[in-house]
């Protein structure tokens, strides 16, 4: 009865940790993808800042590309010390079973000695016999025959019981030191992807010292784009204005009465359904550019060598790799396409009261009036002569400026 209960501890044991394994298994692979994200991201910034370092000189553009390595490689080591996380757990999970296993292992074997010993005071056949015709029936006869032959087969399942103990607690001894191994090779790979970082960092330190030597022509760089904003920005708002009034206009033409908002487009079924859309994929919206990373983001910051000088962004910065192909985010139709000195060609594409717009663009495959459809091509990205290829994105619903990065999914 007692080797039963100790089966029945045993499979409790095993069946204890299944729930932590599968919520374990879960962040194992969450684990992996943001691996193979990191090696992706890591891989696309080489390519950007290989193509920003032909030119002799440093640029802001080459600044970016390692600014989005440190980042990434910050989550690199970041997803390391998670995995040792997990294999502390594991490490500590496996000692705790194989601590028991060896306890249980110890008991058996403790009480098949005491069934060896009392088999030994009847281990002679003439006492067996003297046990068994000492019955006062036939009936007790049967019962003490049967019981000598359970007590026989006892003893061999109590051996098949520590045989099985003794094998599982050489899988769990295994299973623990090659977690050990593993913990080992990530601790020292961690240790590794630290100096990595701390080399990215001793390389932005340059950049960022030699382009401080290049402050009037940086000072110059800024009040050009600053420049071309006002430029884009006054575009920009004169299409939604006007887009406003001849929304406005049909309307009344179709026999609407409702005058509608002079700052909102006033909207047909159509397009009310695609605004709509576009709305209720906040955060879930397509990237402009197939790969990338965002070098410079919304809003007023900080000049990232400039000291004391603050620039805005209506939009967000993305830089890419060379030949980089500018991709609608959502269906819409294309409102205006233009040029800008200083953002060179300009896409705009109306989403109901939303407006996407695509500005530094080298070329435009589409045409005022086009339909587009989600990651159609509207054209490619400009790469200037530092080497650096950068698209500026915005979106607008009605004229009001929006945050590009929390509509576009995360990276």
């Amino acid at each position: 009865m007692k080797a039963l209960y100790r089966i029945a501890f045993y499979l409790i044991l095993i069946c204890l940790p299944l729930a932590t394994l599968a919520q374990k298994t879960k962040s194992k692979a969450q684990l992996e993808k943001e691996k193979k994200e990191n090696l992706n991201r890591i891989k696309e910034a080489n390519r950007i800042l290989k193509q920003t370092k032909q030119q002799k000189e440093v640029s802001i553009g080459q600044l970016n590309a390692i600014k989005e390595k440190i980042t990434v490689q910050k989550g690199v080591i970041q997803n390391i010390s998670r995995e040792i996380d997990n294999i502390e757990a594991d490490v500590k999970q496996t000692a705790g079973k194989t601590k028991s296993l060896e306890k249980e292992l110890q008991q058996l074997k403790e009480e098949y000695a005491h069934m060896v010993y009392a088999a030994s005071k009847t281990a002679n056949s003439y006492n067996k016999l003297m046990f068994l015709f000492a019955s006062d029936s036939f009936n007790q006869f049967v019962m003490r025959l049967r019981y000598l032959q359970q007590y026989s087969e006892a003893r061999k399942k109590q051996v098949d019981q520590i045989n099985e103990m003794q094998g599982k607690l050489n899988q769990q001894l295994n299973v623990l030191e090659s977690k050990k191994q593993q913990q080992k090779s990530l601790l020292n790979k961690q240790v590794a992807e630290s100096q990595n970082l701390q080399s990215l960092k001793q390389q932005q330190d340059s950049v960022i010292t030699r382009l401080s030597q290049q402050e009037s022509s940086l000072k110059k760089e800024v009040a050009e784009r600053q420049q071309a904003v006002k430029k884009l920005d006054k575009l920009i708002a004169d299409i939604v204005r006007e887009e406003i009034a001849r929304a406005a206009r049909a309307a009344r033409e179709a026999g609407n009465k409702t005058s509608g908002s002079p700052n909102k487009v006033t909207l047909t079924p159509e397009a009310a359904l695609i605004s709509s859309s576009f709305a209720g994929n906040k955060g879930r919206l397509a990237w402009p550019v197939e790969r990338g990373f965002i070098s410079q983001k919304f809003g007023r910051h900080n000049h990232p060598v400039l000291a004391g000088v603050v620039v805005e962004n209506r939009g967000v910065d993305i830089q890419t790799a060379q030949g980089s192909a500018a991709r609608a985010i959502f269906e819409g139709k294309v409102l205006t396409v233009a040029t800008v000195p200083g953002m060179n060609n300009i896409v705009m594409i109306q989403h109901g009261e939303y407006f996407t717009v695509y500005a530094k663009l080298k070329t435009v495959s589409v045409q005022p009036g086009q339909t587009v459809k989600l990651k159609d091509t509207i054209g490619t990205v400009y790469t200037d002569s530092d080497g650096t290829t950068e698209l500026q994105f915005q979106i607008w619903k009605n004229s009001s400026n929006m945050n590009p990065e929390t509509w576009i999914m995360k990276k």
